[in-house]
């Protein structure tokens, strides 16, 4: 544990901070360090630079929203990059994705390019749904991604049509389903995982626990310690797991993926994590989340943890973490001017991927 998070703990109850594990230090556990002994230097610098592109990319929505680049509302996914990419990085092209109305770094780290994805944002024709979906109706049939939902707990009876699409073609598909700590109290959540037990279907379902549902904390919408212990219920593996340790994702998706793959059925895996700004972009949460609960979580941000990792381990020096990151931003600088430039969709093309005219 850092030195600072230390001291603060020493303070202030650790359950009023909104931590609700006492974790060792990222990247420092015992088990972590062995874990990375199996990933070679080019592996690790391919985690933080996709790790960069959720941010920057992120950092540019949000900018997009202010300047009223994007249309409707937006909420980003900083600071819980580490959830997305230790899962996807599991993931092969085939394998499905179910997400949320916090769903563009699933996308992303289910391979979406960042330029045909900030158009979809801006509503342009270039888009990955030319424009007609927005922030939070993302969609890719190549890429796997079957849609981000603005509905809380909406993609879970989704991903239980893509688990029995893939067990019925029998290939070793499977899919991951994203969902947030507000989704798991909807009854469609109890309904999707008693299914998917019943049937061993191969979903993996992730619960990003960021704490609170919008503006309520976890603590006032379930006597429910841990959403993991509600796998016990349906008698598959509940797995709790640090979210802002992406090698300690990673390791928890591959045993869960490979028992999927494996016809054993699903598996809940809980990552606790935390959003750096608001619900939405715009909204101050400084109402409901007290600032030392704040500073305590940006002490552990997944990307600048893992990147202190790189140079610890003389895997990157400074300056080339400052040359990555200087690529990526040049990158999203380029996605944000392809879609500046895309054209918005023909008003006369409103009635077309419609069912009836």
């Amino acid at each position: 544990m850092s030195s600072n998070l230390q001291a603060m703990t020493e303070k202030e109850d650790i359950q009023e901070l909104g931590l609700k594990l006492v974790y060792p230090e990222p990247e420092k556990s015992e088990q972590t360090q062995n874990a990375l002994k199996n990933f070679s230097a080019e592996q690790k610098m391919s985690i933080y630079r996709k790790m960069l592109i959720l941010r920057h990319f992120e950092l540019a929505c949000r900018n997009g929203f202010l300047n009223g680049n994007v249309p409707g509302p937006c909420h980003v996914y900083v600071g819980e990059e580490a959830t997305a990419v230790g899962v996807c990085e599991v993931l092969q092209k085939e394998d499905y994705i179910v997400s949320t109305h916090r769903g563009h770094g699933h996308c992303l780290a289910k391979g979406a390019r960042p330029d045909l994805l900030l158009a979809e944002l801006y509503g342009k024709v270039d888009g990955y749904c030319q424009g007609r979906g927005g922030s939070m109706h993302i969609f890719s049939k190549d890429l796997g991604i079957i849609g981000t939902n603005g509905i809380v707990g909406g993609g879970l009876p989704l991903a239980l049509g893509a688990g029995m699409h893939a067990k019925l073609k029998n290939n070793g598909q499977v899919c991951a389903c994203f969902f947030g700590d507000g989704a798991a109290n909807q009854g469609t959540f109890h309904e999707s995982l008693n299914l998917a037990a019943l049937q061993r279907l191969p979903i993996i379902y992730v619960c990003e626990n960021n704490l609170y549902a919008t503006a309520t904390k976890v603590e006032e919408a379930t006597l429910t310690g841990d959403f993991a212990e509600r796998a016990a219920a349906y008698r598959i593996p509940g797995v709790i797991v640090d979210g802002n340790n992406v090698i300690e994702v990673y390791q928890a998706a591959t045993e869960a993926v490979n028992r999927a793959r494996s016809n054993e059925g699903p598996t809940l895996l809980e990552c606790k994590t935390y959003r750096h700004y608001g619900h939405y972009v715009g909204e101050d949460s400084s109402s409901y989340r007290p600032q030392a609960e704040v500073d305590a979580w940006l002490a552990r941000d997944p990307v600048k943890v893992f990147g202190e990792y790189l140079v610890d381990e003389n895997i990157l020096d400074q300056n080339g973490m400052d040359a990555m990151e200087k690529e990526v931003i040049a990158e999203i600088e380029a996605a944000h001017q392809f879609a500046s430039q895309s054209p918005l969709p023909d008003p006369k093309d409103v009635l077309k991927n419609v069912y009836i005219d």
